[in-house]
Parts: structure tokens; C-alpha cells; sequence
């Protein structure tokens, strides 16, 4: 689907988080904490079936009871409860989900394959599962757990590893350094590096791109997008797991 939606993914102008709880450890909480105090200047909207407010945003019991149709969902909910709010998000029309769950199996019959079913049916894009989300600080959107926030930049992030791309923001922070992007797209089961290269490659705020791999799913498609992507800016590949010890670990 290549770069399909992903404009509606890096610039919403609302976004609905599905789950979390009042707990400090909350990835939900988290992210709404982050909307909020990122500055986010969109609508923000809240689906929760347990709890009627979390960080002062009320909530409404399910996806289908929202009265407009968000850009964006951020899905914290548990497992088990991700495929069908993924085909409520896909049916309403969301562009894009960024699901942070994890544990959502492999293959057919699992719940990712429910999930990328009920999208692709839609054409809803999905980021994830088992992410830290994504950081666009040119429009202060944070639509992640992290714990630091970034500062906007010329430089995007794209990496499969969640915590790299959390010491990575922490890092920046304390040596001034900024990003157009940060996107950790963990199990990549739809938007993958090659649809993020094709993206950036012609973003006119992005200078360089950094990639963190661990795994490629299709090689052509990836040599394909980063040859094109090289060709317009400098591209930089990070491979872990490039011997047994790592490729064991990265797995």
C-alpha cells in the first residue's frame, strides 16, 4: 500500500486512544498525557469501557459511539480486545491505528491476522503491533509511551526496536539534537521501513533518515524504496543481529 494515508498518519487532526487506565504504568495514560502536554493541537478523544475520564479527557464505552471519525487511534487496549476494535476504526473510516498491544500471535488464525484483515479491507493503515508509537514534533504530535518527549528536527527515526527509539529520544534531548520523525513500528504487519522510506524520502522537513533494523520481511521491496530514498537524501541503516548471539536476541 506504500505510502497510502500515511500524510493523514504524521499530520492528524484528531486522534482517539482506545484503552489505558488511571495507573502511572498505563501505556494509554501515557499517550494521552503525551497528546496533552505535547501540545497537540487536534481534537482528542477517549474510548474506554471500564473508566469514564483518564487524565481529564472523558471517555466514551466503545468506537462506535465516538461522534466524529478520528484521523488516528492509538490501541492500548488488551489483546484479546484489539481485533474488534480494529474492524470498529476500520468501519467508521480512521486512516490509521497505531496498536501498541502486544502478544497478537503470528499467522493466520491469530489476532494480527484478524487485524490486517478487517484494515486492509478499509484501507485503514497499521503501525504496529508491539510498539512505542509515533513522534511527528514539526506539529507536536506525540502519539507514543515514551517517556521523554523530542524536539523538532530534520532527522527521522524509523526503528522496529521501541526501546532504541526511547534512548534515542533521551539521548537527543540532552545534546539539542531534533526529528521530523520518530516512528517504531515493531511488528510491522502493515506499514513497513519501504512504505516509511518512500514517505520521507520526499518530506521537505526530513534532511537525513535513520533506520534501526532487526528484521526485513520483503528484501526487494526494501532495496527498491532505500535505493530511491538514497538517491534524495542520506540514508542510515543500523542492523542488529548480524551475528548468532544478536540475531538471537533481535528475535
Amino acid at each position: 500500500m506504500s505510502t497510502y494515508r500515511l500524510d493523514r498518519l504524521f499530520a492528524p487532526r484528531s486522534i482517539a486512544v482506545v484503552g489505558g487506565s488511571p495507573r502511572d504504568t498505563s501505556p494509554g495514560r501515557a499517550v494521552l498525557k503525551n497528546l496533552r502536554g505535547g501540545g497537540f493541537a487536534g481534537a482528542i478523544h477517549l474510548v474506554n469501557s471500564h473508566y469514564d475520564k483518564i487524565e481529564g479527557v472523558a471517555a466514551v464505552k466503545s468506537y462506535e459511539a465516538l461522534a466524529t471519525t478520528p484521523d488516528v487511534a492509538v490501541i492500548a487496549a488488551p489483546a484479546a480486545a484489539v481485533a474488534s476494535v480494529v474492524r470498529a476504526a476500520a468501519a467508521k473510516g480512521t486512516a490509521a491505528a497505531i496498536i501498541l498491544t502486544a502478544g497478537l500471535g503470528h499467522g493466520v488464525g491469530s489476532i494480527a491476522d484478524e487485524c490486517e484483515q478487517a484494515a486492509r479491507a478499509a484501507g485503514m493503515r497499521i503501525v504496529g503491533p508491539n510498539c512505542l508509537g509515533v513522534l511527528a514534533p514539526r506539529v507536536q504530535l506525540n502519539a507514543s509511551f515514551a517517556a521523554s518527549t523530542a524536539q523538532p528536527g530534520d532527522l527521522c527515526v524509523i526503528s522496529q526496536s521501541g526501546a532504541i527509539a526511547t534512548g534515542l529520544i533521551e539521548w537527543a534531548a540532552l545534546r539539542g539534537i531534533g526529528f521530523s520523525a520518530i516512528v517504531s513500528i515493531g511488528d510491522s504487519l502493515d506499514v513497513d521501513f519501504a512504505d516509511l522510506l518512500d514517505h520521507f524520502a520526499v518530506d521537505r522537513g526530513t534532511r537525513a533518515i535513520l533506520l534501526y533494523i532487526e528484521s526485513v520481511k520483503d528484501a526487494r521491496k526494501f532495496m527498491s524504496a532505500a535505493r530511491a530514498a538514497a538517491r534524495a537524501k542520506p540514508v542510515l541503516v543500523v542492523k542488529s543481529g548480524r551475528h548468532a548471539i544478536g540475531a538471537k536476541a533481535a528475535s
